[in-house]
């Protein structure tokens, strides 16, 4: 019988995953801090998640290999930690990495550390055997054990300077005073000129999304009127729908491509690129509406309902990359498979739209991407265009039906607070500009499964996994709810939601924010000590939490003119502009909050009857910019604070506020209508 190690009574599918290895893993916490202190044995911290296919090969390798464990377990006390319960863990342990080796991290992240928490030597995957120019992971572990131990000075002297690094990173690059247009100018010169041209996106191999660039763009082509700024988003997004970034039978977008091209993806799918490319087509629909987008947005939705939607209404966190140990393998085939499946007409259909009469582009096999449409290939089969579409799409119902039968990759059944608030934004968005009422309906179960599930006493945990709620919830988890939030009360107005919004902005500004410094940390005043407290408005595969607080605090701050959230969130913009001299392309939602800031976009309150109210709403969503708040509030509703002094004059009054002026109310639908065209000109 194989003995378990000190994971086994942890909920994390991912640490689960380890809880039979050889390796004597601990979880992060005080019985492995004690045990090398004890000891003097440095620490082995291995940060990863369960998708990761890296991940699992260095598991297979090594961690279940008895030899590298006895190693191991010999010379180090083990953590293992999951980065999306831990992200804290993950963000000051990648930053460590890039500052000892100079290179980018990822995972799995393998970090050395001495018993105090202070890492001395990193990497991400080591090989079993030399290759890829790499040592082999037991001959990293002997000569990584020894080291602290021969060299204690020039420990001590590196521990100093990481700690010092710690310390001075909040201000490095902070400049005294930045214009504005010149940051946007050159933003949109580098959107510009990092775009592919040929397939869409930004830069070479491996080419990630990229969701807020493209919201970026989008932004600032309707800002400034530039037809090529949208283009970028527009054929971008094309380009990855068409390709295998995107499931070409089951809809929802994998985590990204290895190529530049977008051919081949890691197959693992997470929550939060499909809910951040979720509210990304929507605002790109809404900017240019076509048929390729409204598809993807609501095959992205059914993939969410169908695979990753808990009993409860909120959604799991991810599928795995491998199947039965082979990455890719439920998503891939062979001509003969599909030829199996279909008639012949629809056979050769599917053979010229997603290229099976060329070379496998997978290990021998193919991935699906669509190379040409039905209606290009409906004269051949004697077929009209219409005609094609509809076999088209019934073949891939009975392809996606084939495959359900396999041995499907594994769920990571973890439930996020902060990715499930992403996810809830985009449904909501797309509901909204898209004028699907399901999307919104989805998104408030939802949203009441993570506040019945993360929401205790006035705070918020992060995950929830296995019935338990656990670790205090981070700036992410707050600022992401918040801005979906926002978005439910576009939707549907309700007083418990507003209260609910004030919540967790006196959270943020109690436990994030430092008014000293204008900056929003990613941990809490109250939480764990740790050797850094994370502060970062880069965006990495999530939003910069600190960018969306302070977007979503200035919005919340215009619309119950509530001067403490207004004061914070101007602040914290200004010392971001002062930071973003440099990179733009790193800080796609920090311009975008800077944008609100600088260039606003309209906030619309309606009051009246609700059958006007609708018709209203709609209008403004035609008409004005797709970031144009409308809150539609009856008028027989009870509001808070001084947004009871916006009453209902008529059947239906508005209230416009634009770039920092408010118009006198507005009774009239025509009158109305003339308003929304001055404010979109």
């Amino acid at each position: 019988m194989t003995s378990l190690n000190h994971l086994a009574q942890e909920s994390s599918p991912y640490l689960q995953q380890h809880a039979d290895n050889p390796v004597d893993w601990y979880p992060w916490g005080t019985a492995a801090f004690n045990r090398a202190r004890q000891e003097k044995k440095p620490i082995l911290l291995s940060i990863g998640y369960s998708a990761c296919h890296w991940c699992h090969v260095m598991a297979h390798e090594s961690f279940e290999d008895p030899e590298t464990a006895a190693l191991m377990n010999k010379h180090f006390i083990n953590i293992k930690v999951d980065r999306e319960e831990r992200p804290d863990l993950d963000k000051i342990y990648q930053l460590a990495h890039t500052a000892i080796t100079q290179r980018s991290g990822g995972w799995p992240l393998t970090m050395f550390l001495t018993p105090d928490q202070i890492p001395y030597f990193g990497g991400t995957y080591f090989p079993d055997k030399p290759r890829y120019g790499i040592p082999a992971f037991k001959d990293i572990l002997v000569r990584v054990a020894e080291y602290p131990a021969e060299n204690p000075a020039a420990i001590s002297q590196q521990n100093q300077s990481l700690l010092d690094f710690f310390d001075n990173i909040e201000h490095q690059g902070e400049h005294d005073t930045v214009n504005v247009t010149s940051l946007f100018k050159y933003s949109v010169d580098s959107l510009k000129q990092g775009f592919d041209p040929a397939a869409g996106g930004f830069g070479a191999a491996p080419k990630f999304p990229q969701s807020s660039l493209l919201e970026l763009a989008l932004k600032l082509g309707w800002q400034n009127s530039d037809d090529s700024l949208h283009h970028i988003a527009q054929y971008s997004l094309q380009k990855m729908i068409n390709s295998g970034l995107y499931d070409q039978l089951g809809g929802g977008f994998f985590r990204y491509s290895v190529d530049a091209e977008w051919m081949i993806p890691h197959f693992e799918k997470m929550l939060y690129d499909n809910g951040q490319l979720l509210h990304l087509m929507a605002l790109a629909w809404r900017v240019q509406p076509n048929a390729q987008l409204e598809r993807a947005i609501d095959e992205t939705v059914q993939w969410l309902q169908r695979d990753m939607k808990s009993t409860d209404g909120s959604f799991y966190s991810a599928l795995d990359a491998d199947s039965e140990n082979q990455e890719g393998k439920y998503y891939v085939w062979t001509p003969a498979e599909i030829e199996s499946e279909l008639e012949p007409q629809a056979y050769a259909l599917i053979k010229g739209c997603y290229g099976l009469n060329r070379g496998a582009n997978f290990e021998d096999q193919w991935h699906l991407h669509l190379c040409r449409h039905p209606s290009d290939l409906a004269t051949e089969l004697d077929l009209n265009g219409h005609a094609a579409g509809i076999l088209f799409d019934q073949a891939r119902r009975q392809l996606l039906s084939k495959r359900q039968q396999r041995i499907s990759p594994r769920r990571d059944n973890k439930v996020l607070c902060s990715w499930n608030a992403l996810t809830i934004k985009g449904l909501v968005t797309a509901g909204l500009l898209l004028d699907k009422p399901d999307y919104i309906n989805i998104a408030e179960l939802a949203f009441q499964d993570v506040q019945k599930k993360f929401r205790h006493n006035g705070r918020l945990n992060a995950v929830h996994c296995n019935g338990q709620s656990r670790f205090a919830a981070y700036l992410d988890d707050y600022a992401f709810l918040l801005e979906a939030s926002l978005l439910l009360l576009e939707a549907k107005w309700s007083n418990e939601l507003i209260e609910f919004a004030q919540e967790l902005a006196a959270a943020l500004l109690e436990y994030f924010y430092d008014y000293e410094q204008d900056i929003f940390y990613f941990t809490a005043s109250d939480h764990e000590q740790l050797i850094h407290r994370p502060y970062s408005l880069m965006d990495e595969s999530t939003p910069s939490g600190a960018a969306v607080a302070s977007r979503s605090l200035l919005a919340l701050g215009h619309l119950l003119a509530n001067q403490d959230y207004i004061d914070a969130a101007t602040s914290s913009i200004e010392k971001m502009i002062r930071l973003l001299s440099h990179s733009p392309l790193a800080h796609g939602n920090a311009l975008l909050t800077i944008s609100r800031m600088h260039y606003p976009d309209a906030q619309i309150i309606l009051r009246g009857e609700k059958q006007f109210l609708n018709q209203w709403q709609q209008c403004a969503r035609s008409v004005c910019s797709p970031w144009t708040s409308v809150y539609a509030i009856e008028s027989n509703q009870t509001i808070p604070g001084a947004l009871s002094e916006k009453t209902a004059r008529d059947r239906c009054t508005a209230y416009i506020c634009h770039a920092g002026t408010c118009k006198p109310a507005i009774n009239h639908f025509e009158e109305f209508k003339i308003a929304l065209q001055e404010i979109s000109a």
